[in-house]
C-alpha cells in the first residue's frame, strides 16, 4: 500500500540523497545515514508514520 507520493517522493528523495552525502563530503559524520529513511521511504512510497497520522499523500491510494 503505497501512502507517498507525487511532490512528497520527490522531496523525500532528494531530502534522503542530501543527507546521505554527508556521509561522504563535508563534515563526513555518520549522521548522514539518517538520510536512508526518507530516502527509502521515497523510493518505496510507504511511510510507516503517516498511517499513525493519519495522512495519505498518494492520489491512488490502495495501489501496489
Amino acid at each position: 500500500m503505497k501512502n507517498v507520493g507525487g511532490i512528497d517522493k520527490i522531496l523525500r528523495i532528494v531530502a534522503g540523497l542530501v543527507l546521505l552525502s554527508l556521509v561522504f563530503v563535508g563534515p563526513k559524520t555518520m549522521w548522514g545515514l539518517v538520510g536512508l529513511l526518507p530516502l527509502l521511504t521515497g523510493l518505496f512510497g510507504f511511510c510507516p508514520l503517516y498511517p499513525l497520522l493519519g495522512l495519505n499523500t498518494c492520489p491512488v491510494s490502495g495501489k501496489k
